[in-house]
């Protein structure tokens, strides 16, 4: 029967790089695998797992916090920041990319949407940064890394997802996040400014236009609404004030309110968002059945007893766990989108993470650092996608993947520093900790 549980896990891997749909893949295997191995009757326990899925009160989080990351999408407010870190940092050498990156990790802490904000950047600075003698290759790579950065900056979709599938606390997660979070930032940071001084040509700087105006009032004007945001919901929840779930309910009246003062809360951008909201949310919770049907079948094959055992006897214990299932997620992020890889893998790599002693809440930022590279890594990455669709018509998919390649070592990097410094992920949840005492 376990020898079952592989074939139906290779069956479904095999029609997902195919093309077929995630959450019915999941869901019709499942039924295949199950009805004729287990028989129907088995499936008596699935209601009641779909039904803990819909009364999950912290899944709740996932349509506030994109319908807030769809709303601040279309108040402008990306583009307010990107002109105005322009021409903050335009004049240093290098500065345009530091701006493209600082305005991601901002962008990352307010709407969270990859897609969205790859396409903004790439609209909007793309060109300029063409315009000014910068490298195509650094350019599109430092957008495309710089959109990705909603993946592991809280408030982020996947790690509500991986709270909930690893259990673990999402405000704990968040809290975990953010200093491999703000690592990254300052990674992507050093190496625009290392090719900027290396090859002045790649990243050169911009003069300014004049008459352009005093600076700081717009810096002000631009950086105070996303930033009293972030505090209003990070804040709200680190402080013990609200659950993420509630926090994300002020996030998105708080981006309701932006989008009014910036004049584009209108009924065409409201439908459209909460047209977003409901297909996006639809199919998280769509995969998720799916995903659960999955389990409970994988699980009545044995094949969760299999993989304890195979995981378990390779060299190393903790170790060889760590790299094996770091390896998996990696390379299934060639080809498979990262809520894949969360409901399909990561249920079943975590009870045996707990099994070995690997702190959970280490173990989920790991994951999240891993499924970041998803979005950057050919021939399937998310990112790549976005940009090429946004970006003008001379750079070639070629140039893109060439401009990635360093942001996804970077990335590899800061995952290993966490993993052999585990105090970057748990220091400050650790701190969270003692001051709720």
């Amino acid at each position: 029967m376990e020898i079952w549980a592989l074939i139906m896990l290779a069956v479904t891997v095999a029609l997902l790089l195919l093309g077929y749909p995630v959450a019915f893949t999941l869901g019709a295997v499942a039924l295949l695998f199950g009805g004729v191995l287990l028989g129907l009757d088995f499936f008596a326990l699935l209601p009641l797992r779909i039904w803990g899925i819909m009364t999950n009160f912290t899944l709740l989080a996932v349509p506030l916090f994109v319908f807030m990351g769809v709303i601040l999408e279309k108040s402008g407010l990306a583009e307010e920041l990107l002109e105005t870190m322009s021409r903050l940092f335009g004049q240093l050498r290098g500065g345009m990319g530091v701006s493209i990156v600082l305005v991601g990790a901002l962008l990352a802490a307010t709407t969270g949407v990859v897609g969205a904000t790859v396409v903004t950047m790439a609209v909007i600075a793309l060109p300029v940064m063409l315009r000014h003698g910068y490298k195509p290759e650094l350019a599109t790579g430092t957008i495309a890394a710089s959109g990705t950065l909603g993946q592991i900056v809280p408030p982020s979709i996947v790690l509500i997802l991986l709270g909930d599938i690893v259990g673990v606390p999402v405000g704990q997660l968040f809290a975990a996040a953010v200093i491999p979070g703000g690592l990254l930032i300052v990674l992507f940071i050093i190496y625009v400014l290392l090719v900027a001084r290396w090859r002045p040509d790649s990243a050169p700087a911009i003069t300014p236009k004049p008459g352009d105006g005093a600076l700081l009032p717009r810096v002000i004007k631009s950086l105070i609404p996303p930033l009293l945001l972030i505090f209003a919901v990070l804040g709200s929840i680190f402080f013990g004030v609200a659950s993420p779930t509630e926090s994300a309910a002020v996030g998105a009246l708080g981006a309701l309110l932006l989008a009014a003062t910036h004049r584009r809360l209108n009924l065409n951008n409201l439908r459209e968002a909460m047209r977003s909201t409901t297909r996006m949310t639809s199919m998280v919770f769509l995969i998720l059945v799916g995903a659960t049907a999955f389990g409970l079948v994988f699980r009545g094959l044995g094949g969760d007893d299999l993989v304890l055992e195979l995981m378990t006897s390779l060299p190393g214990g903790q170790w060889g766990f760590l790299l094996a299932s770091m390896l998996i997620i990696f390379v299934l992020g060639f080809f498979l989108d990262f809520i894949e890889i969360s409901f399909i893998v990561v249920p079943i790599l975590a009870p045996i993470a707990m099994y070995l002693g690997v702190d959970p809440l280490w173990f989920a930022i790991l994951i999240a650092l891993n499924l970041q590279t998803s979005f950057l890594t050919p021939p399937f990455g998310f990112s790549l996608f976005y940009l090429k669709a946004a970006a003008p018509p001379e750079i070639r998919m070629q140039q893109i993947y060439r401009g990635v390649l360093p942001f996804v070592a970077i990335q590899l990097t800061a995952l290993t520093l966490v993993v052999l410094f585990p105090q970057i992920a748990l220091w400050l949840p650790e701190l969270m900790d003692q001051f709720s005492r």
